[in-house]
């Protein structure tokens, strides 16, 4: 699926695909207005909300309740360089959830897809063409 991207004014930068778009802008402190997340924290939330599919479709799976369950994702950057180091992720049981199922919803969030694709790293080919 392709999707294209636009510019709908200031530091704004919007992903259009199939039915849906998404909205990016930049903080104020980096010219922007603030009015919708950053592209790289669209990024930071795929990797949590891609793991909470997972986790989420063990416990239905299993008819496990649902409502108490979260995940806390913690990014950890390196201060000099300003990368991201290390992606930790912990998913939150309460305690009607039997311990018995925790390693098992450790072992389905790590089958998130986007974590995958960060793991594998593909490769990006970048072109400039006249259009029409």
């Amino acid at each position: 699926m392709d999707l294209k991207v636009t510019f709908p004014g200031g530091k704004k930068v919007d992903a259009e695909f199939g039915d849906h778009i998404i909205h990016t802008d930049q903080s104020k402190d980096e010219g922007g207005e603030n009015s919708a997340p950053a592209p790289f924290d669209y990024c930071l939330a795929a990797m949590g909300t891609c793991a909470g599919l997972y986790v989420l479709a063990y416990l239905q799976a299993r008819e496990l309740p649902t409502d108490n369950v979260s995940l806390v994702q913690s990014n950890e950057w390196d201060e000099k360089t300003h990368r991201l180091n290390k992606v930790s992720i912990r998913i939150m049981v309460p305690p009607e959830i039997p311990k018995k199922h925790h390693k098992p919803l450790t072992r389905s969030a790590s089958l998130c897809s986007v974590k995958k694709l960060i793991e594998n790293g593909p490769e990006f080919v970048i072109t400039a063409e006249t259009s029409g």
